[in-house]
């Protein structure tokens, strides 16, 4: 691939990470929604702008319809020709079914199915449940990186005092820790990762990988979305939808997109290293990697001023975090 082209710039993720793109790729129900020559030359042109990280896991929910995205995205590579170190690869891992399945066999799973020996990135799901053990969870996960099976791991929508737990059973264990905290981060979603809480979390060294940061679709303008999207936290989605005119309009005047005006203000946090979307057409690809521009235009503390006024979640979410 071209170096000329390359437009994303990488970002390092905590203090023992790989550097990665800005801009990640993810795959809730993405591939299995597109024609796969599409998908193909989409992947291949954000391998060509520089894009190097994609979320790939495993989403299929028992007693649903079975799904297959991580699957076509290992064909999706091949057929793109694109080298397995050419992209990093990061994987899911749920605790619901720990411990009686291991992560390790979870793991070894779930990079069957997308065709790899190695997770450059592992990123541990929601805690649901009252019974876990995070001393346990932490020597496992070192036993995994010791082996060369992950490079490194993060959580997902985690509280601040649950990842500074696990972080410091990981460094008993001889392991560096989470690397990165997968949080819900946009215009409307802020209470969470812009909070003192989570301040603390991010000067040790762990940065912030922002997800949901379209709402589903819903600030790109898809207000009545048709496909499943994430949980919402604190029951503020009516307030989401109604600041999505709001939201455009902002765009509009900045010459922007809604969508592009979203991922540039998720770049405007010190502690962010990437930014997680799912894109199934190649003008969304191309509309969100437009956001750098955007962002290099008007700049951070105007971004930040201009959206102060959607933050539906303020005084409603607990800044420490589920």
């Amino acid at each position: 691939m071209s170096e000329r082209k390359k437009v994303v710039p990488l970002r390092r993720v905590g203090t023992h990470g790989p550097d990665v793109s800005v801009l990640s790729l993810g795959s809730w129900h993405t591939y299995d929604r597109m024609n796969f020559e599409d998908a193909v030359a989409m992947v291949s042109h954000a391998v060509e702008l520089g894009v190097n990280l994609f979320d790939v896991g495993v989403y299929g929910i028992p007693g649903q319809p079975p799904v297959f995205t991580d699957v076509l995205f290992s064909a999706i590579v091949r057929a793109a020709g694109i080298d397995r170190d050419d992209y990093l690869l990061s994987s899911k891992l749920w605790l619901e079914p720990y411990p009686e399945q291991s992560l390790r066999e979870q793991l070894e799973r779930a990079l069957f199915r997308v065709g790899s020996g190695r997770a450059d990135l592992v990123v541990l799901g929601d805690i649901r449940r009252d019974d876990l053990d995070l001393r346990r969870l932490a020597a496992d996960l070192a036993e995994l990186e010791a082996d060369g099976i992950i490079g490194c791991w993060g959580v997902n929508n985690w509280s601040a005092t649950a990842v500074r737990t696990i972080r410091d059973h990981a460094l008993q264990a001889g392991s560096p820790g989470p690397q990165i905290a997968q949080l819900k981060y946009s215009p409307c979603r802020r209470s969470i990762p812009d909070g003192a809480p989570f301040a603390e979390v991010f000067a040790e060294g762990i940065t912030m990988q922002a997800s949901d940061v379209m709402e589903g679709g819903i600030l790109a303008g898809r207000t009545a979305p048709t496909r499943e999207i994430g949980r919402d936290p604190g029951g503020v989605r009516g307030q989401i939808m109604e600041a999505a005119d709001g939201i455009a309009a902002v765009a509009a005047d900045l010459g922007a997109t809604a969508a592009q005006l979203c991922v540039a203000f998720t770049l405007t946090h010190p502690s962010v290293s990437t930014v997680l979307f799912g894109a199934s057409r190649m003008e969304q690809l191309v509309d969100n990697v437009g956001a750098l521009a955007l962002l290099e235009r008007v700049g951070a503390p105007r971004l930040r001023e201009l959206l102060d006024p959607f933050w539906a979640d303020r005084g409603v979410v607990d800044p420490e975090g589920p």
